[in-house]
């Protein structure tokens, strides 16, 4: 395991953390969240940049610039929005099929063959977020829209992953700007629909660790480990994140370890597992 995969798997334990400090920055709106933390991780990657003397690695093609932005602020605002309209633990959930996702959109967007094991994962991985969400009548009615961004923010992160192979020449170093863009975007959008809140000390902290780690620092060793390291092991290793994620959650009381809540986690994780093992 060398140095890139091993930064890879810090993005992963990064992750891990995502939900639970969104969950404490609750009750600042999701737009004005997503800029919180873009900002804080672009103004800290520009500043690392900048002493690299690698700022030139901002000046990219408008394409590349629309996947950066579009895949970072798409993703982070529907996660946040699933995250403050839906019970914690299950849209957490769904937004994990997004390596399911990459599994099944690789086969038409990169020509790569799916496969009995890969189509039986998938399969697994679906069916575990359908027990989720079989007792339906015990969810609020708002609760569905935050179901609806979860899965919304699965897809975003899935396409914006797969497209990432085909603009791998692209510096770590963008990422800095990406983050900072997107922040912009989150804070016009902000704006435009919803009214500001100030943060009390418990969510500006959380707000603050967001961007510093899974909204920021984990972009730049993700970047570097599918580019550098195995992006195999890594995407065996990413199918752990809704297991330790969960329990995390599960932890600091958002939701109680229920039967369902189990075998959905061991479905979705193990359903993973088995389309990473296909050759």
């Amino acid at each position: 395991m060398n140095a890139a995969t091993l930064a890879g798997c810090g993005a992963l334990a990064l992750w891990a953390f995502l939900a639970v400090l969104a969950r404490g920055a609750a009750g600042i709106p999701p737009l004005q969240l997503t800029a919180m933390g873009f900002t804080v991780a672009g103004v800290l990657g520009v500043a690392l940049v900048a002493a690299r003397g690698r700022l030139s690695a901002l000046r990219q093609r408008p394409l590349v610039w629309a996947h950066g932005v579009g895949g970072l602020f798409g993703y982070h605002a529907l996660y946040f929005a699933a995250l403050a309209w839906a019970p914690a633990v299950e849209a957490n959930l769904l937004n994990y099929l997004w390596p399911l996702l990459i599994v099944l959109l690789a086969a038409p967007m990169l020509g790569m063959r799916l496969g009995a094991r890969r189509l039986g994962g998938v399969a697994l991985g679906f069916f575990g977020c359908a027990l989720l969400l079989g007792g339906g009548a015990r969810f609020p009615p708002e609760a569905w829209a935050g179901f609806a961004c979860a899965v919304g923010a699965a897809f975003t992160w899935a396409f914006y992953s797969v497209l990432s192979r085909r603009l791998a020449g692209v510096p770590t170093e963008a990422v800095a700007g990406f983050c900072l863009a997107s922040a912009a975007l989150a804070g016009v959008a902000h704006a435009v629909f919803e009214a500001w809140v100030w943060p009390d000390a418990r969510q500006a902290l959380a707000a603050l660790l967001l961007g510093i780690g899974p909204v920021g620092a984990a972009f730049f060793l993700w970047d570097w480990g599918m580019k550098r390291g195995d992006p195999r092991l890594l995407g065996i290793l990413a199918y752990g994140v809704p297991v330790a994620s969960t329990l995390l959650l599960v932890a600091v009381g958002e939701a109680a370890l229920d039967w369902r809540l189990v075998v959905a986690v061991l479905l979705v994780a193990g359903g993973g597992w088995l389309a990473a093992r296909a050759a």
